[in-house]
Formats: structure tokens, sequence, C-alpha cells
């Protein structure tokens, strides 16, 4: 192939990855605690092997350059925590995240959101029971929970007892943490590798939820520039066409 198409197909490509990013973050600017995702672009350059001399380098060295994409990074920068009054409400204010106890026992992390009691009488999100295995009985009424993740239940008329704890973690890099479906992330594997930790410097904010930190205005730009970038690479597709044309006629 020739190396102009190559270089346009890799920026084709690379740009289209880009932009079903730039649509799944728009398409989640509603979703709550949604985490936007940025994509990073890297250059693709022949590297000269060591030790050879910069003739065999030159005779030997593919022609193949371009760009490619090197996956879409999740971006954890706090979205507005909007108060909605509903006592089952809750959100992180800060880095961190809630663990859940998934179905085959493995771990979910959970950025927050309306919690519910589950048939088995547990605490639970997005149908998962939490891993501090926080039980209600019948009998208890107005949960409270404070910034540390405490959560209180009113017993009897006056009288208020401690029944569990949320507790945030964090895990060494966000480059540990893989996102799911449902507003669930797990721990890729080096991640797990490592322990999570508890988080100090995050709380828990009760009757309120974590909106996207998604921005629709910078979104619009990203989208813009990925257009031009795209219609750029076309034409070097269109150049490189009428390059072959031309070389095609010349041997005629």
């Amino acid at each position: 192939m020739n190396a102009a198409l190559e270089i346009a197909a890799s920026g084709l490509s690379a740009q289209q990855k880009a932009l079903d990013i730039i649509a799944n973050n728009v398409a989640n600017v509603n979703t709550n605690a949604f985490k936007r995702s940025s994509v990073q672009f890297s250059d693709m350059i022949a590297h000269a092997a060591i030790g050879e001399s910069l003739a065999a380098n030159l005779a030997t060295a593919p022609s193949l350059s371009g760009v490619s994409s090197r996956g879409a990074i999740e971006l954890f920068e706090q979205g507005e925590i909007e108060r909605t009054g509903h006592l089952l409400d809750v959100a992180i204010d800060g880095q961190g995240f809630i663990e859940l106890m998934g179905p085959a026992g493995e771990t979910l992390l959970w950025r927050g959101g309306r919690l519910a009691v589950g048939d088995d009488g547990y605490l639970s999100g997005e149908g998962f029971a939490l891993k501090g295995a926080i039980a209600i009985e019948p009998a208890m009424s107005a949960l409270r929970i404070d910034a540390a993740g405490r959560v209180f239940a009113t017993t009897a008329p006056g009288s208020e007892s401690e029944i569990g704890r949320i507790e945030i973690v964090e895990a060494e890099s966000a480059a540990d943490v893989e996102r799911m479906d449902d507003g669930l992330y797990r721990l890729t594997e080096t991640g797990a590798a490592g322990a999570m930790r508890a988080s100090s410097a995050s709380a828990l904010v009760q009757g309120g939820l974590e909106r996207s930190n998604v921005r629709l205005s910078e979104e619009m730009v990203q989208l813009l520039i990925v257009q031009r970038a795209f219609a750029a690479n076309a034409q070097i597709v269109q150049a490189a066409d009428q390059l072959s044309a031309i070389a095609n006629n010349l041997k005629r």
C-alpha cells in the first residue's frame, strides 16, 4: 500500500475512535457519577536499529508512520453534587469508591447513587450488597449517614445507634480501575495486585447525587477538532489517489 495511504488510514482510524469516545461522553451527560473519557494519541515512527549505520537504517527501515490511539483514559474529576433530599441517596465528595460484593464474590467499585434494602435485608447499591454488610432490621427507621460513612438508625423514639460503616477506598492509580456497565468499576489485573487503601480526604454526602463530569461545551470543541483532523486525513487519501493516478498514466 502507498505510504501516504497507510498514514491517512492510521489517522482516520484514530480519529474514529476519538469520535466514539466523545459520543459516549455526550450520551452520558445526564448519567449520575459518570466520568468522561479522553483518548491518547501517539506517533508511529520507524525507529533505527541500534548499532547499525545510518545508510543501513535508511535502506532497511520501514516506511510506515502516522498516528495511533492508545485507548480511552478515565478522567476522574469531581462532578457537581446535586442535593435531592432523599435519605438513601449518597455521593462521594472527593476521590474513591464504595465497595460492593459482586455475584461471584468479587469486589465491585461504585461512585455512589441510590441505596436500597435488598431481599436479604442488607443495604445495597445497583442490586449488589455493600461490602460492609450493613443489615437493616424491620424495626429500624430514619437512617442517617455522616461524612465519615458511619450509618445510624433509629430503633426507638429518641434512640439512635450505629449499625455499620460505608468506607470509601481508592486504588493506587486511576489506571488500575476499569469501567463496567451500570456505573460500576473494577480493578484491572495490575490493580488487583495492589491493595485498596482507605481514602482519608473524601467524604460521603447523604441526600445528594454526583452529576456527570461531562461538559457539553468542551465535548463540542473536541468534536470540531476531531472533525477537522478526520477531514485532513481524508484529503491525504484523495491526494495519494491523485498521485497514483498520475503515476499510472506515466507508465502508459
